[in-house]
């Protein structure tokens, strides 16, 4: 199992902190000395999280805020708050997402809900807290992605998904947008000299509810296909299925533009080694035009300046 380094001192925002791997990331976090920010959309659950993780480290420092990466006004609200409290960030892990609704949905802002809360929002964020992201000594933003961005295409024709939608194919297109994310942060961070690491994750075939929930909105009746995957497929749980994430939070060996997942077959389960991010992730030229279409579509963009 990965221990975390000792993060006493650190303040961290978990993004879907309160079940899977963005709970299992904030219980160890905490349980190694970090304060941690749990921002969901539920604060009832969330608080429920707290309660559970508090169970076992009496002593963690942990607080519930709200948070719709749906829904961009949220977005904005939510890092207001923070910029308000003007504490240094050390981590921020964008680790919430939706998984391929059956039919398609849309955000508060009109985009496709999987393009929406797995990349604009985490992306509208990440940007609106770089202020505090920068005053931290040494700050990471980790962005979770998915073995489905190896089959992703970033179809700027229709980035919405507003022609034949499929859901297994805007929710690849989606986790590869936040791989080229993560990648031109990397480089953004190299050319303006900022002490600033960009990694990246995948947690493999890790047993959480985002394979049940997304695929179940809008149904009467639950779809079984997961189950049955996971009966045929190896998986794993969560304490597994999280230590990519936590690798790339913490691990004093990760690297910038780096990308952690399982070490096995097929990059399904086990210990966390470097992964072979999908090639498509890797094209500067179409990255650089991805953040440009984000930063249209969001109305947030980088910084002039930085204090």
């Amino acid at each position: 199992m990965y221990i975390v380094p000792d993060q006493s001192g650190k303040l961290a925002v978990v993004t879907g902190a309160n079940s899977g791997t963005g709970k299992e990331t904030t219980r160890r976090l905490a349980g190694a000395g970090a304060r941690v920010v749990m921002a969901v959309r539920s604060v009832a659950k969330g608080e429920q999280a707290r309660a559970e993780i508090l169970a076992q480290h009496p002593d963690a420092h942990l607080e519930v805020r709200r948070i719709d990466l749906a829904d961009l006004t949220s977005v904005q609200e939510f890092a207001d708050g923070l910029l308000a409290d003007g504490a240094p960030l050390d981590l921020l892990v964008n680790n919430a997402g939706v998984m391929a609704p059956p039919t398609r949905m849309t955000t508060a802002d009109g985009f496709e809900l999987q393009m929406g809360s797995n990349f604009l929002g985490p992306f509208a964020l990440t940007l609106r807290l770089l202020p505090l992201v920068l005053a931290a000594e040494a700050p990471r933003v980790v962005t979770m992605s998915s073995l489905a961005a190896h089959y992703g295409r970033i179809r700027f024709q229709d980035l919405q998904w507003e022609r034949r939608y499929s859901a297994n194919l805007s929710y690849a297109q989606s986790k590869l947008a936040d791989l080229m994310f993560t990648q031109h942060l990397a480089v953004v961070a190299a050319e303006r000299d900022w002490n600033l690491m960009s990694t990246g994750a995948h947690p493999g075939y890790t047993r959480t509810n985002l394979q049940t929930t997304g695929p179940n909105l809008g149904r009467d009746k639950p779809t079984r296909l997961y189950a049955v995957l996971s009966a045929i497929v190896p998986s794993q749980g969560v304490e597994q299925g999280a230590e990519p994430l936590l690798y790339a939070t913490t691990s004093p060996d990760a690297v910038s533009g780096g990308y952690y997942g399982p070490s096995g077959r097929f990059g399904l389960v086990g210990p966390t080694v470097t992964a072979r991010p999908p090639r498509r992730a890797l094209d500067s030229a179409t990255n650089v035009r991805l953040w440009a279409e984000a930063e249209r579509l969001t109305g947030v963009a980088l910084p002039t300046r930085v204090a």
